[in-house]
């Protein structure tokens, strides 16, 4: 007996779940019938690939070298047929995308808006990710392309510099710093009450930064793991938060307040798989993406 596509993926759940009875229930066969499966395929191989002794199921030394080339087999082949599947003129397909959760506010939506009207036979899937999860899901062949910040990023993973993020200090117009013009030294914020993104953040991380290599320990007195929230509660309030300017830009309510030293900007990358397949969509959509920085200068998208 030949091995099946059905036998390498009943044996990667029961790998992944480590037990019979959950890969059975997610496979939606039954426990004796995916166990006979699995029996089949290691009769075929001619050799053990679980270990059942203990009390959880385990892969063999044998499975575990199996197993990776099971799962290269199964994305090789979800990418041969998405490729069968593409359509060049782009009259129908799917694209899967994800950025960190700091770029829904202002990069995400006016992207997907503007490739969506250019292109509205594909389908678009977006999810909302930090960076490391981007980075995995690419390497597995769960995303296309995703949007994040530059910088060291995990083999295999092909990084296309989209543009420059700056961040600044914003008030509301209650804030005594409102109307400022001259740069507030960094200084003056220690002790002062911030609104600002949660630590989860890579934005949040970038700000503490920044922060800690001027000594300045301010009072963090709210929290927020939206954006939107943030940006409702600085605009209704006295407290100051550190957001990017694009962000800043979409709220006339807002006010920025130069900084002295200003905080340092960072780059914004398109990540691809390095060595995955590239639908036509996936190419629309990063040939739109490297164009933000001319429709951020008030060139429109789409």
């Amino acid at each position: 007996m030949q091995p099946e596509l059905r036998h390498l993926r009943y044996l990667l759940a029961v790998a992944e779940h480590a037990n019979f009875t959950r890969a059975a229930e997610e496979l939606r066969i039954a426990q004796p019938t995916l166990s006979q499966q699995i029996k089949q395929l290691e009769k075929a191989v001619g050799v053990q690939l679980l270990d059942r002794t203990g009390r959880t199921v385990r892969l063999t030394d044998a499975g575990e070298t199996y197993a990776r080339y099971a799962r290269r087999a199964l994305r090789d082949l979800a990418a041969g047929e998405r490729a069968v599947l593409d359509v060049r003129d782009l009259s129908r397909g799917h694209l899967r995308i994800a950025a960190t959760p700091t770029f829904t506010a202002y990069l995400t939506g006016p992207l997907v808006a503007a490739f969506h009207r250019r292109h509205p036979g594909i389908t678009v899937e977006v999810r909302e990710l930090p960076q490391d999860r981007i980075e995995a899901e690419l390497l597995a062949d769960r995303l296309d392309l995703g949007i994040a910040f530059a910088g060291v990023h995990l083999p295999g993973i092909e990084p296309t510099a989209l543009f420059t993020e700056t961040l600044g200090l914003v008030v509301g117009p209650s804030h005594p710093y409102a109307g400022r013009e001259e740069p507030l030294p960094v200084d003056e914020l220690t002790d002062r009450p911030l609104a600002l993104l949660s630590e989860d953040f890579a934005t949040r991380r970038h700000i503490d930064a920044y922060l800690a290599e001027h000594r300045v320990r301010p009072r963090i007195a709210v929290e927020a793991n939206s954006l939107g929230a943030l940006t409702e509660i600085v605009r209704s309030t006295a407290l100051a938060t550190v957001l990017p300017d694009a962000v800043t830009r979409d709220h006339p309510r807002l006010t920025p307040v130069p900084l002295s030293p200003a905080l340092p900007s960072r780059g914004v990358s398109l990540l691809a798989r390095a060595s995955g397949y590239r639908s036509a969509a996936a190419h629309a959509f990063a040939e739109l993406a490297v164009g933000w920085e001319e429709s951020a200068r008030g060139q429109p998208i789409g």
